[in-house]
């Protein structure tokens, strides 16, 4: 039996799409070789690398506005630099929210490409809540933000209202709520937590904002030289393009992002009721921007962590230790998290004495 599995990423992927991921290794497209060993070129993989890109724009409602969607290499910390490569104008500036450990990474890889301007910051209290009430400067070439904290547990519910562009990093809550995302001009996400599995990245992009920083771009990190070669440039990630693909089709056949949505609300419901009510467990995150994807919690007694985490053990549950910049727990309830799941971590903590 397949344990409860609430890591932070690389991440749950649902049955269904394991076991089809699993029959392409040994005979992909009923072609007698393997989705590990077919070119890149061929029509079977174009195929893929299309359907993946389209589910995209579907799943998004971002079809027909002027949006490419890219699968890359090199992770969100890639993009850290392609940020500011691709969108921040020579003696340029930027204006970025520092939310958590992955945001203060991309800031410190924009400020090798010009000025960076932290308007807001919540470091003072390790990182437990999202800042609110800041100003965004006008004169910006773009708005820099992380949509969802999987280390502390945090998530924003309003982002940004400014005129400028607005990048964020969705690495840990992509197709898991529903969102305007005609908002946002660059969205980028690893895979590896709410979309397949490790290897590919994510980046969709507004094709007008580009073009405009007046820099010498290297052909890789250049977002124009890979929306004209259609994703393609350079050899993809075949498998994980793959799987993200039928990771895709999956959410569309749940009925999208709406009807996930439904679902992670009750599992995140379910578990923060469970930390509030029980006396000997108390929740990291301020309450209004608790994440319903990463949801960090601490032992009020130390005593108990043995012989809570050897309940936990019994009933198969994996991957809920805390970051360490944290400590105490994390539970990971990822789309392709079932309910059943956060019962059974729900049913441990109540019968912890």
């Amino acid at each position: 039996m397949k344990k409860h599995n609430f890591s932070a990423g690389p991440s749950i992927l649902t049955q269904e799409v394991l076991q089809k991921a699993s029959e392409a290794v040994l005979n992909f497209n009923n072609d007698n070789l393997s989705i590990l060993e077919i070119s890149h070129r061929s029509p079977a993989f174009v195929a893929v690398m299309e359907k993946a890109r389209s589910l995209v724009l579907e799943l998004l409602d971002l079809e027909n506005k002027g949006y490419s969607v890219l699968f890359l290499q090199g992770g969100a910390s890639l993009q850290f630099l392609m940020t500011p490569y691709n969108l921040m104008k020579e003696n340029g500036k930027a204006a970025y929210l520092d939310t958590g450990a992955w945001s203060s990474k991309a800031i410190k890889e924009a400020k090798l490409f010009g000025e960076v301007e932290v308007v807001a910051s919540s470091k003072d209290k390790n990182y437990n809540y999202i800042p609110k009430n800041y100003t965004i400067p006008s004169a910006v070439d773009y708005i820099h933000c992380t949509s969802n904290n999987t280390i502390y547990g945090t998530q924003i519910k309003e982002f940004p209202k400014s005129d400028n562009v607005l990048v964020c990093d969705m690495s840990s809550d992509i197709f898991s709520r529903q969102l305007d995302f005609t908002q946002f001009d660059v969205i980028y996400a690893g895979a590896q937590k709410n979309m397949g599995p490790a290897g590919t990245t994510l980046a969709v992009v507004k094709e007008s904002i580009l073009g405009k920083t007046g820099r010498t771009i290297p052909s890789m990190l250049d977002y124009q030289v890979h929306i004209s070669k259609d994703s393609m440039f350079n050899t993809p990630p075949v498998f994980a393009v793959y799987t993200s693909m039928l990771t895709l089709q999956w959410l569309k056949e749940k009925g999208g992002i709406a009807a996930i949505e439904k679902i992670n609300n009750a599992k995140a419901e379910l578990l923060y009721s469970e930390i509030d009510n029980n006396p000997l467990f108390k929740g990291v995150a301020e309450k209004e921007d608790r994440s319903n994807m990463n949801v960090t919690f601490v032992l009020t007694d130390d005593s108990l962590k043995d012989k809570f985490d050897s309940m936990c053990k019994e009933a198969d549950i994996s991957g809920i230790n805390g970051h360490r910049s944290v400590g105490g727990y994390r539970a990971s309830i990822y789309n392709a998290l079932p309910l059943e799941s956060v019962q059974v971590l729900v049913n441990v903590m109540k019968a912890l004495k």
